[in-house]
């Protein structure tokens, strides 16, 4: 594990304690796991990539919370001689639509896309890029008593809010971002 992962994961786990401690009676903090598919958009025909990886949650009132998230893809290319790695790691505001046990949302946030490629002979040769995207999208979350939830959403990534496309899309496509990619996220988290 590389000490930016490892440095993540401490910076996760205090951030966690903080927020525990912090969170109001009222609030619900909450931590998990998930698989997350994602695709970029792009005329090739390509496949989604998988992702494992886990999020913590935190509920600041009965429709509105947050969630951090870190999804981590890693795969070699023994003809290439390197091994890619990807950690998006993205910041979501929740609004819940419906309270109770069967909850839809809506979530959006910024996010921080890195992507390091080390060379498999030699593992000291790695080029590390970091890129920045927002990200929006549509969840349901069904909860099974106070303490566990699942989750599924689709999420836009790389959200294109500039004017300047020269493709008229009519007035519809006028007030919906332009997108790179897309991920499905299924998860379960554990309330405390």
């Amino acid at each position: 594990m590389s000490s930016i992962l490892r440095r993540l994961s401490i910076t996760a786990l205090l951030s966690a304690a903080v927020l525990l401690v912090a969170t109001p009676a009222a609030a619900q903090f909450g931590i998990g796991g998930r698989m997350a598919w994602v695709k970029a958009d792009s005329d090739l025909d390509v496949d989604s990539v998988r992702f494992t990886g886990g999020q913590i949650r935190l509920g600041l009132s009965p429709r509105l919370g947050v969630e951090v998230s870190m999804d981590r893809h890693k795969e070699s290319f023994e003809l290439l001689n390197e091994e890619v790695t990807l950690t998006p790691i993205q910041a979501s505001l929740l609004l819940r639509l419906a309270g109770g046990s069967f909850s839809p949302y809506l979530l959006g946030g910024p996010g921080w896309y890195r992507r390091s490629v080390e060379v498999i002979d030699d593992s000291d040769v790695r080029v590390s890029t970091s890129e920045f995207g927002w990200h929006a999208g549509i969840g349901l979350e069904i909860r099974m008593g106070r303490h566990v939830g699942i989750h599924g959403d689709y999420r836009y990534t790389f959200l294109d809010f500039s004017e300047d496309d020269d493709d008229d899309e009519g007035i519809v496509g006028r007030f919906i971002p332009g997108h790179r990619g897309s991920m499905w996220t299924l998860g379960a988290t554990v309330y405390f």
